[in-house]
């Protein structure tokens, strides 16, 4: 726990202006983004006495190391950049909403040359047009299937689209009416592209224009006697009504809103969000997240409408967004959505009439939501705490592994052995900082080896950034950049008064992030017994590193080991944190091998052993198998090659010949560190281990 007076900056040295300001811990990791009208008083009020502090900007101030803060030069621009902070360094005493779900979205391929009609979950796309979020998947296709009567746009995949082109034949939903069928060239693409924007147009609330627009064409056709093209009319007016049936109207005067409610309690707070849309309820979605730090109800709006609006195109934020409560100050949120749109936003708190009993109705979507995720999450936090708290009792540490790594080594008979790291931090599997490696002194099933290099590499990488995180670099305060809102800005950083900054020329990754090897763990795992964790502690122990815990988990009787005991731990069966370590050692084991598995796949695709004609996929690995390499399998006489089961003297003369006579191929580039490698499958010379990072 360290003294906030330690990294306390100087009297005078913040300026009082407005900024983005973020606290460091010990490792570099950056655990909290704030913005401020004036950052000498925001700061100020981290820097007071700790009794009077809220508790957890106690444990926050606590926690860090450092402070530092990048002057902007207005408030919008303060907004701007700590929404990118947030996002890129994911602090840890942030709010950071979580959505309770999976939401579908209808979404209109606009960018491509024939717009499709689908369903869409997950990250947004350029170029696409979405409406929703939906409560059911089944609830889209319904709507969709009413309106493809009137607007008759693709729905189908790439390949049937290209199939129905190359045979000259629509699908069946051609042949119903309900596709234009621009793949047999029924419509032209910018016929069909028209075609998708009225159908947006509807979806996005401008309803009563086009239903209008078709009972005056009706009223048309049945005077000129064309009775048939009116009863097609009526039929399109009846799907379109029974589509806008399946929306109630809550705002009459057909309103776009988005109606945001909070409910909240000391340790969590969810938001529902309402999306209306021509006075109806178009979408609705849910955020829970857990109160990290000290936040009002005016702060969890401010943080709901940066993630709702933050990524959004400008269309996505209506003309009135209405709140519980309004984030202090009000003018750079209601600026900045402004800006966001491209015309005037009025974000207010509905006082009376129609919209403050639908703000009702959402208030109580939100207190359902939070009990609900209440239901659900206390036991899993209860768990999670109680498993690492029986992991740090049964291992005698001093406190609870809050960081735990997991280490697997994964070989084909002694082939492409590779290992594997996983992170997990409070019980939870942190993806981003998985790592893969290859093994690269000797090739073989020696687990314990492997084990020990794995180890030691890992390790020898987090004393090489502590030591390039303590040398000290100064910058000139007034070292002036442009950030990527074009805002010019200053960064200082404040450290011990004594001491030099410990973040300054800290390692970084080339976009300016810490390199993750920097963090250590408080609990290394390894996939083994008794040897395995030998073999990690003596890497440890040659690195002079003796305050991260190793033990083992093996898999025949679920034992743990511990080093230089004879005798294992063994947990009960029941116990969670046995369950935790097993979760750990698995998911270790299955990155390991996938790895494993992908490298092996690589290595026999480009074979030269495929153009031999008559050799199967069998005997080919069997070959590949029991020389180890092509290298190996190249200079082998015909007697040897015989020597593999299934594998006659003719085939292995032809086998000979093909090798003899094809030309060495090109040697493989290792594209992170441009070198070779070489041809018998062993891994470059100086692999760094961050290159297999899970994306």
């Amino acid at each position: 726990m360290a003294d906030p007076s330690s990294y306390r900056p100087k009297p005078g040295q913040i300026p009082d202006s407005p900024g983005v300001y973020k606290f460091r811990d010990e490792h570099g990791r950056v655990i909290y983004v704030g913005k401020a009208k004036s950052l000498r008083q925001r700061l100020a009020n981290y820097f007071q006495d700790l009794a009077g502090l809220h508790p957890r900007t106690r444990t926050m101030v606590t926690t860090a190391a450092s402070v530092e803060w990048t002057v902007v030069t207005t408030e919008v621009e303060a907004l701007q950049l700590e929404y990118t902070w947030i996002k890129e360094f994911d602090p840890r005493f942030n709010v950071k909403y979580r959505d309770d779900k999976s939401y579908p979205y209808l979404a209109v391929t606009l960018n491509e040359e024939f717009p499709r009609v689908q369903v869409m979950r997950g990250a947004k796309k350029k170029g696409v047009r979405y409406f929703g979020p939906y409560g059911h998947a089944w609830a889209i296709r319904e709507t969709v299937d009413l309106l493809l009567r009137v607007f008759p746009v693709r729905t189908c995949s790439a390949g049937v689209f290209k199939r129905s082109a190359q045979i000259g034949r629509p699908c069946l939903l051609g042949y119903i009416g309900k596709c234009a069928a621009p793949c047999v060239g029924r419509i032209s693409a910018e016929e069909h592209h028209e075609l998708a924007e009225e159908f947006c147009d509807f979806m996005a609330g401008r309803t009563g224009a086009y239903i209008r627009r078709l009972e005056r064409g009706m009223q048309e056709a049945a005077e000129e006697m064309e009775y048939e093209r009116a009863a097609r009319l009526r039929d399109d007016i009846g799907a379109l009504k029974r589509a806008m049936e399946k929306s109630a109207v809550v705002l009459a005067d057909a309103t776009d809103a988005d109606l945001i409610a909070v409910a909240e309690d000391e340790l969590e707070a969810a938001v529902q969000i309402f999306h209306v849309r021509g006075g109806r309820v178009r979408g609705q979605r849910g955020w829970v997240t857990d109160k990290v730090e000290a936040v009002t109800t005016g702060d969890l709006v401010e943080h709901a409408l940066q993630q709702l609006y933050g990524e959004e195109r400008g269309d996505a934020v209506p003309k009135e967004v209405l709140v519980p409560a309004l984030p202090e100050p009000v003018d750079p949120i209601a600026q900045w959505l402004t800006g966001r749109r491209g015309s005037q936003v009025s974000l207010r708190i509905p006082q009376r009439g129609d919209k403050k009993d639908l703000m009702a109705t959402v208030a109580r979507n939100a207190q359902q939501a939070l009990g609900l995720h209440k239901t659900k999450r206390a036991s899993d936090l209860t768990t999670r705490s109680r498993a690492l708290e029986e992991i740090a009792e049964a291992l005698g540490l001093d406190s609870v592994p809050l960081r735990i790594e997991c280490f697997d080594i994964s070989h084909l008979q002694g082939d492409d052995v590779v290992a594997s790291m996983v992170v997990f931090e409070d019980g939870l599997a942190r993806k981003s900082e998985y790592r893969r490696f290859q093994i690269k002194t000797f090739e073989g099933q020696d687990d314990v080896r492997s084990m020990h290099e794995v180890i030691g590499r890992r390790f020898k990488r987090y004393l090489q950034e502590k030591q390039k995180a303590g040398e000290w670099t100064e910058e000139p305060a007034d070292d002036a950049r442009v950030d990527d809102n074009g805002a010019t800005a200053s960064t200082v950083v404040a450290g011990p008064d004594d001491e030099p900054d410990p973040m300054a020329g800290r390692p970084t990754d080339e976009d300016g992030r810490p390199k993750r090897f920097a963090y250590p763990p408080q609990l290394v795992v390894v996939d083994g017994g008794a040897p395995q964790v030998a073999a990690a502690r003596r890497a440890l122990d040659e690195l002079g590193i003796d305050d991260v815990a190793v033990c083992g988990l093996a898999k025949r009787l679920e034992e743990v080991w511990l080093p230089e005991d004879d005798d294992p731990v063994v947990l009960p069966r029941s116990s969670e944190g046995l369950y935790l370590l097993q979760r750990v050692r698995d998911e270790a084991h299955r990155f390991a091998l996938a790895y494993q598995r992908n490298k092996r796949t690589k290595r026999l695709k480009s074979s030269p052993l495929d153009t031999v004609a008559g050799l199967g996929d069998t005997r080919r690995q069997a070959l590949l198998k029991h020389f180890g390499s092509l290298k190996k399998l190249r200079a082998a006489t015909i007697d040897e090659i015989c020597e593999v089961p299934g594998v006659g003297r003719k085939t292995a003369e032809t086998v000979a010949a093909a090798l003899a006579g094809a030309a060495p191929s090109a040697p493989a580039v290792n594209t992170a560190t441009g070198e070779i490698i070489e041809d018998d499958g062993a891994p470059p010379a100086a692999l760094s281990a961050e290159r297999g990072q899970d994306r």
